[in-house]
């Protein structure tokens, strides 16, 4: 239980939300926090579900998605560790989660208590702040994705979101994501990212074996991406 308890400390201390907290807020969200494992495709909450806890990803990825009508899926986001989501519907009455959010690979999470948070932001206009500062980043990038989405190739799109994974200063990195889901996530269809990814292939500015990526060609990825470059928070 200790163990647990210090684990939830160190991550959270390490958010920017929770890092504003003062100390006796710290320490009364981290009693209410709970730490959550989901094996791959565990599912958290549906769309429609009742709102009543957000949640900050420790390991693993989530993903977020919307079913349309006749039951076809659209990913709205991938949230990777590190980063919180749906704590922006603390801003509505009586909200319900518009999205559904299912685990891929075993995804570790904290739990936070919603409407204790709400009563701390009541109190605190620079926490206020630093989230309405973060959801406003969301929703620039947002914007912008709408943008590349109507104005930019779909070769761009791939090549922007494996480059936006891609580590600064390494060439080899898993890209542990279905193929399927990351189609969905870029608005391509399974067989058109499969070709693009072949045809990146077949300029040597890549390498894929299962998750393996290896890139061959920095640069030329980033040509291909240059005129649509989503950033790593927009994925």
């Amino acid at each position: 239980m200790k163990a647990g308890i210090i684990i939830l400390r160190e991550y959270l201390k390490n958010n920017m939300i929770f890092h504003r907290l003062t100390d006796i807020q710290f320490e009364e969200v981290l009693e209410r926090a709970k730490m959550i494992t989901l094996a791959d495709g565990g599912v958290l909450f549906q769309q429609g579900d009742e709102f009543r806890r957000f949640y900050l990803v420790v390991s693993g990825h989530m993903k977020l998605f919307r079913l349309a009508p006749d039951g076809n899926e659209k990913v709205i986001e991938l949230v990777d560790a590190g980063h919180t989501f749906a704590e922006a519907l603390m801003f509505l009455e009586q909200p319900r989660y518009p999205v559904g959010a299912i685990s891929l690979g075993e995804t570790n999470l904290i739990s936070i208590d919603a409407r204790h948070f709400q009563e701390i932001l009541k109190s605190s206009v620079d926490l206020c702040m630093a989230l309405l500062g973060d959801m406003s980043f969301r929703l620039r990038s947002l914007v912008r994705e709408i943008d590349d989405l109507s104005l930019h190739s779909a070769t761009c799109r791939v090549a922007a979101f494996i480059l936006a994974r891609a580590p600064d200063h390494r060439d080899d990195f898993d890209l542990d994501i279905p193929k399927h889901v990351i189609a969905s996530r870029i608005s391509v269809k399974p067989e058109t990212f499969s070709r693009i990814i072949k045809g990146l292939k077949s300029k040597e500015i890549l390498e894929i074996k299962g998750s393996k990526v290896h890139l061959l060609d920095r640069e030329a990825l980033k040509e291909a991406a240059d005129v649509c470059a989503l950033p790593v928070d927009a994925m």
